[in-house]
């Protein structure tokens, strides 16, 4: 598989992403709304949007009974809740690619904000497309298989088996690929075959990396990463940073 996945870049900074886990919930909630109220439905079935959000929830450990609420405020006609999907995209130190992804209810605000994060740690924000051309957007599904109790070649095989478009083990994690619209079928069958995922989103996974050298550099594409991310409105942060 070409270019590395979001999970790979952050998968050693598990336990920090998981002390965010209320902040992920709270996001993941305004995914949830916006899929319902575009989609024009609450049942998965009959909204493919919302049956990609719900995977990203469950891999982030929200409770049913959260998603379930979500759901229904969602449904409700008293719900004013209204989002605008807003994609950024520029340079951070280095020339690392950076795509950021927002909902927000407020473009003044979150356009100044974002750009923000990329003056203070020393990048630019860009036009759009002026780095996506070098991403592709894949379904990324991450098992984790840290105690080792999980066979490879039988995860890649029910994998393939599932509809899935390549299969990798990167260290403690098993890491599956799918072309977007075949992402909810490859999720429904792995489910069904008892596996439970740490990772489960649509993505943009970048063709080629960049490997900082400059410790300034690093420290900076660290804090721009933390910036956006602890940002209300940002929903997820892609880039080409390989930080093995």
């Amino acid at each position: 598989m070409s270019g590395h996945s979001k999970w790979h870049n952050i998968q050693k900074t598990k336990g920090a992403a998981d002390a965010k886990r209320s902040a992920a919930f709270t996001k993941v909630a305004r995914e949830i709304i916006v899929a319902v109220k575009e989609g024009g439905s609450g049942d998965v079935n009959n909204n493919s949007r919302l049956a990609t959000v719900i995977a990203k929830a469950k891999a982030v450990n929200m409770p049913n009974d959260n998603i379930k609420r979500t759901i229904e405020k969602a449904l409700g006609s008293g719900n004013t809740d209204s989002y605008e999907s807003i994609t950024y995209e520029g340079y951070g130190p280095g020339g690392v690619a950076v795509i950021v992804e927002a909902l927000t209810d407020n473009r003044q605000r979150t356009a100044p904000e974002v750009r923000h994060a990329f003056d203070k740690c020393n990048g630019n924000m860009g036009a759009p497309g002026c780095v996506s051309w070098s991403f592709d957007r894949k379904g990324v599904i991450v098992i984790d298989n840290e105690d080792g109790e999980l066979d490879e070649d039988t995860v890649m095989m029910d994998a393939l088996e599932s509809g899935a478009a390549d299969f990798e083990a990167d260290g403690d994690a098993l890491e599956i690929t799918t072309d977007p619209d075949a992402f909810n079928d490859v999720v429904k069958a792995l489910e069904g075959k008892g596996y439970s995922f740490v990772n489960a989103e649509i993505e943009m996974v970048p063709q080629n990396d960049i490997t900082l050298s400059d410790e300034g550099d690093v420290k900076n594409m660290e804090k721009l990463i933390d910036m956006l991310e602890d940002n209300d409105d940002v929903q997820n942060v892609f880039h080409n940073w390989n930080n093995d």
